[in-house]
């Protein structure tokens, strides 16, 4: 949400959590510039900022802890195109007890918008 934030100022910011083939995901999308296809794979590698200017503040190590949290617990980071901006989801391991789904559009999905 922190790169959402920074990289789509004033744009409209999208999450969602649901259930998904078995795995629990959780979804933040932005409207923003995105990433090009062969920058997603730089842009969760530790210290790496693909934007080298001052403008926006950070280290380059938000979404390399999010993949490294995610790889822990026996699931995965995509970043994936959103038409414009760009689409992180967090995709875990469904494990113990189901969990009861809150009533929304879409069974088992939960959707926020913020501005």
């Amino acid at each position: 949400m922190d790169n959402a934030l920074k990289y789509a100022p004033g744009e409209a910011l999208h999450l969602s959590a649901g259930r998904r083939d078995g795995w629990n995901e959780i979804t933040v999308a932005d409207r923003g510039r995105g990433l090009a296809p062969g920058q997603r794979a730089l842009a969760v590698q530790r210290f790496c900022r693909l934007d080298p200017s001052d403008r926006v503040p950070g280290h380059g190590l938000g979404l390399a802890i999010v993949d490294a949290i995610a790889r822990l617990h026996g699931g995965a980071l995509r970043l994936e195109d959103n038409g414009p901006g760009l689409r992180a989801v967090v995709r875990l391991e469904r494990r113990g007890r189901p969990v009861p789904s809150p009533t929304s559009a879409v069974p088992g999905a939960i959707t926020v918008l913020l501005h």
